[in-house]
């Protein structure tokens, strides 16, 4: 905020920045449902659209491939223009593009609408970031940065199971009516809330071709994306895929799925700031070897888990979930520790659209592997479990390779939440390391 001296603790600048947080966590809070909702509605969507698992496939990595082009386009370019007048255009494109979602009448306009919402919500992360950078003083950026985690925390534990439960008693259509409307307030509220934030422009930057190709050429850089793209794989090869497999061969109601992603999201909470200090107390990769072998052995037994109890399928997707933020976690430290300072805001940008395209080719992979008849189980859903495992085996091995770069190391516990946001959602929210 563009003050100084006492003003920067007056009562007026310090409700000024209350609301500039609640807004950013708001805004996250939509884009981090958006994109998560879709999973637990995919019974629904190839029942009602008549798709199959390939195409329900094409729905979830048409956002991650959208958010990951928009998104090395963007880490060069956005600097070029003011912080408000980017985010209040990133949050409109998104809301249209969500309520497109809702108003699509066939398979073919809700890709189309995905692929709009992603290549606006898949900024908006990042550009938040940015606004805490510009806005907030750094004896109150930490804090603010918490804050807006907040977002994440909702979302996962309340969020998503009752969008899923408006999805099931209502029609996969009501959650993106209603998360629409639920971004306009936010969106109004924006001009009277932020400072034009435009500092910056007009200012000399680098070309962004070659800003891209010096994050894209370092070697240390290279393994941190390996490890990233096997730690999607990892992920989006299976997860999309998890509510129609628990449903159709596991034997869940579609209104059980709420309580499986309700106890998930607050395993996820509770785990994440607990791996993160274990990750610091006993060295990242230490805590990553251990955790992400038993991912590897949860990822086999959940893709080839017969009817069960409905404790037994919570008990395996809510370990399945801890686990997968856990070695997110350690990895992400990790990997923000391999970059120098200087370079950690244009790695981070880039990192992002990595992460994106890379869960759109996992899910791609499941979608093009599993298959499945009108009424009939899930099938092949045991050999993209086997990928799976097979990706983060070599995971471990691409860990051990990286190299912490010149600089204070990131802190696991710090970015613990915005690693787990990753790990369990979107892949693509923003490092408090940046």
């Amino acid at each position: 905020m563009e003050v100084a001296g006492a003003e920067l603790n007056s009562p007026s600048n310090l409700r000024r920045e209350r609301l500039v947080v609640l807004i950013l966590a708001a805004v996250q809070f939509t884009t981090i449902v958006d994109f998560m909702i879709v999973m637990p509605l995919g019974p629904q969507l190839m029942r009602t659209l008549g798709i199959n698992p390939s195409q329900f496939g094409t729905i979830v990595s048409s956002y991650t491939f959208a958010a990951g082009a928009a998104g090395l386009v963007a880490s060069s370019i956005v600097d070029r223009f003011a912080r408000r007048t980017t985010f209040m255009v990133l949050n409109a494109g998104f809301l249209i593009g969500t309520l497109c979602c809702g108003l699509a009448p066939s398979y073919f306009w809700l890709v189309l609408a995905r692929i709009v919402t992603g290549a606006f919500g898949g900024i908006i992360g990042g550009m938040s970031m940015a606004i805490i950078g510009d806005v907030f003083p750094e004896e109150r950026r930490g804090r603010a940065t918490g804050s807006l985690m907040t977002g994440f925390a909702i979302a996962s534990v309340a969020g998503v199971p009752l969008g899923q439960y408006l999805g099931t008693e209502y029609g996969w259509h009501i959650p993106f009516f209603v998360l629409a409307a639920a971004g306009v307030p936010a969106l109004l509220l924006t001009p009277a809330a932020l400072p034009p934030l435009d500092a910056h422009v007009g200012k000399s930057h680098d070309h962004p071709l070659r800003s891209l190709a010096e994050t894209f050429t370092h070697s240390n850089h290279i393994r941190a994306f390996t490890l990233i793209v096997t730690l999607m794989i990892g992920s989006f090869t299976v997860f999309p895929y998890l509510s129609p497999y628990l449903v159709s061969n596991v034997g869940l109601s579609e209104k059980e799925l709420s309580l499986a992603y309700l106890a998930g999201g607050a395993l996820t909470l509770v785990t994440a700031p607990v791996v993160g200090r274990l990750a610091d107390r006993f060295g990242k990769l230490a805590v990553y070897r251990v955790i992400a072998p038993f991912s590897m052995v949860l990822l086999v037994v959940i893709t080839h888990l017969p009817r069960v109890p409905m404790i037994v399928a919570l008990a395996v997707f809510g370990g399945l979930m801890m686990c997968n933020v856990g070695r997110m976690i350690p990895a992400m430290a990790m990997v923000t520790s391999s970059v120098e300072p200087r370079r950690r805001g244009g790695f981070l940008s880039a990192n992002s659209s990595v992460q994106h395209i890379a869960s759109g080719i996992g899910a791609s992979l499941g979608g093009k592997i599993v298959a499945q008849s009108p009424g009939e189980p899930l099938q092949h859903f045991g050999t993209v479990g086997w990928i799976a495992a097979a990706a983060t085996l070599v995971s471990l091995w691409l860990a051990g390779r990286l190299r912490v770069a010149d600089g204070t190391p990131v802190s696991a516990e710090e970015i613990s939440l915005p690693a787990a946001a990753e790990a369990a959602v979107d892949a693509g929210e923003p490092m408090i390391g940046a």
